[in-house]
């Protein structure tokens, strides 16, 4: 639970969008399911030994970092833009729900770091407790994505209230396309 912590905790594209729906109250509990499943994939995709297939497979993981540099991009210049022209916070309508799905997804599975972590890593050192011990191991770290994802969406939430205001908006949607840049920059660079 611990590894699987350590490598989802650090806020990066992901967390901070799920943070920004959360403080919206917009579809959050579909957001968080995409989160938790996803990992759950990766996950067990790690630990029945997918991780040496994805390192291997180099041009697959450079199409997802161009992706998803690209797509960061965008989420970052959409990002700023609110930020300059701040508005009340909306709920999301019917209109917008598929697309919050289809961008949590996005920034889950376009981001080629989600595979050396979840894939690679997790898997590698689920593989290291042997046949019986690794499912335990991958139980562990699927329990640590729930606890997280959870938290993260469900607490900001909870919190909206004191951080829906308009100066607190502004500033959560700077930092957001500011982060949004560094990682596009980061996956160009590596």
């Amino acid at each position: 639970m611990l590894a699987g912590l350590g490598l989802i905790v650090a806020i990066g594209a992901q967390n901070a969008y799920l943070i920004r729906q959360g403080i919206r109250r917009a579809e959050i509990g579909g957001i968080v399911l995409i989160c938790i499943l996803s990992d759950v994939v990766l996950i067990c995709a790690g630990t029945l030994g997918i991780g040496m297939l994805v390192s291997r497979a180099a041009w697959l993981l450079e199409v997802l970092r161009w992706a998803g540099a690209a797509y960061l991009v965008w989420f970052a210049v959409t990002s700023l833009r609110s930020a300059a022209r701040p508005a009340a916070l909306t709920a999301s309508g019917p209109t917008r729900r598929h697309r919050a799905y289809l961008t949590a997804a996005a920034l889950t599975w376009l981001n080629p770091h989600v595979y050396l972590d979840t894939v690679v890593l997790l898997g590698s050192l689920a593989n290291q407790h042997g046949p019986d011990g690794r499912w335990s191991f991958a139980a562990g770290a699927i329990t640590g994505s729930v606890l997280w994802f959870s938290a993260l969406g469900y607490g900001a939430r909870a919190l909206a209230g004191p951080l829906s205001r308009t100066r607190v908006w502004q500033a959560l949607d700077l930092t957001i396309g500011v982060t949004m840049l560094i990682l596009a920059l980061r996956l160009v660079v590596s």
